[in-house]
């Protein structure tokens, strides 16, 4: 495998890419803090990823560890509230701890007044006192189209924004077409969706499932089923599926793990909580 590759980008935007990871990430305040902060991401991230391998036999399995470095560390606590009624494990909050971890690694050197590190759609935000940042609410994980915009202030609690759904870079045992979840991190957030997303399932012939192990023998899943096909479905199915996932995003709500949660399967969708000044460019249904 090649080593770490960085590239500038339009927009004073950092590409940092390594194997499976791909980071786009921008940094805002004076020039010498931002150039400080890429610097710094660009340090950090050399580990990232021989890091996780490291350590890949372990976080392909439930449980809590022990752990050495800090990724691992921070997906086994962002896991940690949910394991205790559902199975999961540490790489189910992958890609949001690191994109978590890069973050921190430039606040800590440098005084940004906004950040984020998106992590294939899960992204991290970082907010100084009055500032905000638009992030987009896409319908599909397959072919991303925005259908609401969410304005994250710099005093709510939101500092994480995850989506997950079949058909993306990772197995799901559910059908949903997208799931975006907001938390107070992009751990939490990609913990959350992950979740959601696999309790929007429903018992139709048009949906296609395999065991997860059979499409990759080293899957954290087993032998589970894994959604790889779902063709068109009736509404009521539909309604069936997202009101399953409604119910574990309203419970995680409750709980206080997350913010709020935009589920969408062909077409319907469900609003869980208030996502923070949005602006839908289409109807949508609650």
């Amino acid at each position: 495998m090649s080593g770490p590759i960085s590239a500038r980008l339009s927009g004073n935007r950092l590409h940092l890419q390594h194997g499976p990871i791909d980071l786009i990430i921008q940094a805002f305040g004076d020039v010498q803090a931002v150039e400080l902060a890429y610097h710094a991401a660009v340090d950090v991230f050399v580990d990232v990823l021989p890091g996780l391998v490291q350590e890949l036999p372990r976080l392909r399995q439930s449980g809590e560890g022990p752990f050495k470095g800090p990724i691992a560390q921070r997906m086994a606590r962002a896991c940690r509230p949910f394991a205790r009624s559902q199975f999961i494990t540490p790489m189910a909050a992958v890609a949001g701890s690191v994109a978590d971890h890069m973050l921190q690694a430039m606040v800590t050197v440098a005084p940004l007044t906004r950040a984020y590190v998106n992590n294939g759609g899960d992204i991290a935000l970082y907010l100084e006192p009055g500032q905000a940042m638009d992030i987009g609410i896409i319908d599909t994980v397959q072919a991303p189209k925005a259908v609401a915009m969410a304005t994250i202030q710099s005093t709510s609690a939101v500092r994480g924004i995850a989506t997950s759904g079949q058909g993306g870079r990772s197995f799901s045992l559910g059908i949903a077409d997208s799931v975006t979840v907001l938390a107070h991190s992009a751990a939490a957030a990609d913990a959350a969706a992950t979740l959601i997303a696999n309790a929007v399932t429903w018992d139709h012939p048009a949906i296609q499932k395999k065991p997860a192990n059979e499409l990759d023998p080293d899957s954290d899943l087993g032998d589970r089923l894994v959604t790889t096909a779902v063709g068109a479905l009736p509404p009521a199915v539909c309604a069936g599926a997202l009101a399953q996932g409604a119910i574990l995003a309203r419970r995680y709500h409750q709980a206080g793990l997350i913010d709020s949660a935009y589920l969408s399967l062909q077409g319907q969708s469900r609003v869980i909580g208030p996502l923070p000044q949005s602006k839908f460019l289409e109807e949508v249904s609650a």
